[in-house]
């Protein structure tokens, strides 16, 4: 199973667990209603947390079909191939992903 494969699998698996949470309000507690509320929560995160790693997988994927896979969208310089094993939906190298990073931490 490649990494798309992987992540659309990923998506439909998380789909149920972020369903509406319909409880029996008279049947379970309150604690249990909180955290069957918590757990949807999580869920829905995971899952657009995974909707935005394919996302990055279809555009790297792109990237390769026109020649342009590997190499960094801000500097041009070719991407270390170990970054790509680790982060095959890699746009950047590691000093502009670092740089890119330290410009949105707060000051």
């Amino acid at each position: 199973m490649n990494l798309q494969e992987e992540l659309c699998h990923l998506l439909e698996i998380s789909s149920a667990a972020s369903d509406v949470v319909t409880l029996d309000q008279s049947r379970v507690g309150r604690l249990s209603r909180m955290d069957a509320m918590q757990q949807q929560q999580m869920s829905q995160a995971s899952r657009a947390a995974y909707r935005v790693r394919l996302q990055a997988v279809e555009r790297a994927l792109k990237l390769f079909e026109s020649g342009d896979y590997g190499y960094c969208e801000d500097c041009g310089e070719s991407i270390d191939p170990r970054r790509l094993e680790i982060k095959p939906e890699s746009v950047y190298c590691l000093g502009c992903q670092l740089a890119c990073e330290d410009s949105l931490k707060p000051m």
